[in-house]
């Protein structure tokens, strides 16, 4: 234990300043797909055909862009002929509401002034109960890394909770399988008001790859009340950190409309 201690010591701090200063620990990782539509060539669909979840369709003389439904694989930026859809690190992407994630002529951008705003009481300390309705457990990977020394989520006030009737927050990943719905919507219950509900990953957010099967449904949408969404594949753990921070209204939402910090 001497040896630990000392080494500990002689090391220093290992925990990120971030956000605040330094570095989220991300740099160099790809992020969503950015759209510049006006490279975007007429009549050509190969980002659209390219689409394994169908988060790109043609929509008059653009594109529509569901980044609920993006597993971040990169394939639209291989097949673009001319750049309209390139790799980019924009992988903060949690949002309040499910249309700020479509990036679409036809659905608009809610306004800023009617996002429910939360309890000041919890913008210090907010307790977690997460739930696996299904994953992969590619999201489990990148949630345990958010107590270890480098992200260190404890210094914001923010712990996990084995039991909902300790939760303010229920954090779902996964499509939500069939024989999830019912030990979702217990626990759910189970939480004292006031409770909230954040979809972590694109397969909570939209089902992902396995959405609409035979043993999923599309995410936690008509399941559960969903307060932040969260789309990834999986979402880092300086996203989830973010969209955490988002929800105590101590960071700011990146995306509007499906547009990148207001690009």
């Amino acid at each position: 234990m001497a040896l630990w201690t000392f080494f500990g010591l002689m090391s220093g701090k290992a925990t990120t300043p971030w956000p605040a200063d330094g570095s989220s620990g991300q740099d160099g990782v790809l992020g969503m797909p950015r759209y510049n539509p006006n490279a975007c060539q007429d009549e050509c669909d190969a980002c659209v055909a390219a689409c394994p979840t169908h988060a790109i369709a043609a929509e008059d003389d653009a594109l529509s862009i569901d980044y609920g439904r993006c597993v971040v694989c990169q394939l639209c930026t291989e097949a673009c002929p001319t750049g309209a859809m390139e790799a980019s690190q924009d992988w903060a992407f949690g949002v309040r509401h499910r249309s700020d994630l479509i990036r679409s002529t036809s659905v608009p951008v809610p306004a800023v002034a009617g996002q429910q705003q939360k309890p000041g009481a919890f913008r210090r300390s907010l307790h977690i109960r997460h739930v696996d309705a299904g994953s992969c457990n590619g999201c489990e990977s990148e949630l345990q890394a958010l107590n270890n020394p480098f992200y260190n989520l404890h210094r914001f006030g923010i712990f996990f909770t084995p039991s909902p009737r300790f939760a303010d927050l229920l954090l779902v990943t996964g499509p939500v399988t069939r024989a999830m719905h019912e030990p979702l919507q217990e626990t759910y219950a189970a939480m004292p008001e006031p409770r909230w509900v954040m979809a972590v990953g694109t397969c909570a957010v939209s089902g992902g790859i396995p959405g609409g099967s035979y043993a999923c449904g599309t995410g936690l949408e008509g399941v559960l009340p969903v307060d932040v969404y969260l789309p990834g594949c999986p979402p880092n753990p300086a996203a989830i950190t973010e969209a955490l921070l988002m929800f105590l209204d101590r960071a700011p939402q990146r995306v509007r409309g499906g547009c990148y910090g207001g690009e």
